[in-house]
């Protein structure tokens, strides 16, 4: 099952901002976090792959 989601764009003085939001039910299914690192990689012109950006654990 897809999810189409539009492309957004913020026009600013400083440059453009582009956006694309995740709708909740895939959120929630993914058990993504507030503010969670994520890393983004262009397979191809048609393909954009997300992964997550795993944290080491700190050893003390």
């Amino acid at each position: 099952m897809g999810y189409p989601t539009k492309i957004q764009l913020i026009s600013r003085k400083k440059g453009n901002q582009w956006y694309v939001n995740f709708p909740n039910a895939l959120a929630e299914a993914m058990n993504f976090k507030k503010g969670e690192t994520v890393e983004w990689e262009v397979e191809s012109l048609t393909v954009l792959k997300m992964s997550r950006k795993v944290e080491k654990a700190v050893k003390e």
